[in-house]
C-alpha cells in the first residue's frame, strides 16, 4: 500500500474529492496537488523516521480521534482539521516557513492559486496523517515505545500492514514504513521537492 492508495480509501474513493471541493478545487487540481504534495509529506515523515526521530513521528501519529481527519473529506477541511495538519507539516518540515515554501512550490508547479494550496496542503496533510493513525492505533503506538515492544515491535506491525516480513537481527529495518510513506516506490521527485525544506 502506498500513501496514494491510502489517501483513495478515504469514503470508499470519495474523501479526497469531497476534501477539495471544500476549496474549488477541480479533479485535474486535485489530482496535480495530490500528485506532489502526497508524496512530499511521506518523503518528510520518512527522512524524520530514517533520521532518529521514529518516536516523534510515532507520537504525531498519537490520537484516535483524528481518524475523523480521513473518514470525512469535510472534516479534514475543516479549520479545525487544517489545524492539526499544520501542527503535523511544521514537525515534518520544523517551521511554518518550510510549510508555506511547500505550498509556494506546489502553487507555481501546477497553477493553482497559492492562497487555496495554503488552505490544501494542511487539510491534505491532516488526512494522511488520519489515515496512518487507522493502520497505527494508539494500543499499538503505546505498546511499541513502552515495555517490550520497541522499534522492532513497530516493524513487525508495519510490515505485517505492508505483508512484508521484519527485519530479523541487526539494526531496525525501517524499509516497511518508509515503503507506506513512499508513493509509487521511486521518491525521486518528492525527495527532491521536500529537499528544498529540509534543513
Amino acid at each position: 500500500m502506498s500513501i496514494i492508495d491510502l489517501l483513495k480509501q478515504s469514503q470508499q474513493g470519495q474523501g479526497l474529492s469531497k476534501m477539495a471541493s471544500q476549496f474549488g478545487l477541480d479533479a485535474e487540481q486535485t489530482n496535480a496537488l495530490t500528485g506532489l504534495l502526497a508524496p512530499a509529506i511521506g518523503s518528510a515523515a520518512k527522512q524524520q523516521a530514517a533520521s532518529g526521530g521514529l518516536e516523534s513521528l510515532l507520537r504525531n501519529l498519537q490520537g484516535e480521534e483524528r481518524a475523523a481527519l480521513f473518514d470525512d473529506g469535510a472534516t479534514a477541511a475543516s479549520p479545525e482539521g487544517q489545524a492539526h495538519g499544520l501542527a503535523f507539516l511544521e514537525n515534518l518540515l520544523g517551521n511554518q516557513d518550510a510549510v508555506q515554501g511547500l505550498a509556494g512550490e506546489a502553487a507555481e508547479r501546477t497553477g493553482v492559486d497559492a492562497g487555496t494550496v495554503a488552505q490544501f496542503l494542511p487539510a491534505l496533510a491532516g488526512m494522511l496523517q488520519g489515515g496512518l493513525q487507522k493502520n497505527l492505533p494508539d494500543s499499538s503506538i503505546n505498546a511499541m515505545m513502552g515495555e517490550g515492544g520497541g522499534a522492532q515491535g513497530l516493524m513487525g506491525l508495519v510490515g505485517g500492514l505492508m505483508g512484508q516480513k521484519g527485519a530479523s537481527g541487526g539494526g531496525v529495518d525501517l524499509s516497511a514504513l518508509t515503503g507506506m510513506l513512499d508513493s509509487d516506490g521511486d521518491g525521486s521527485i518528492a525527495d527532491d521537492l521536500i529537499g528544498k525544506f529540509l534543513r
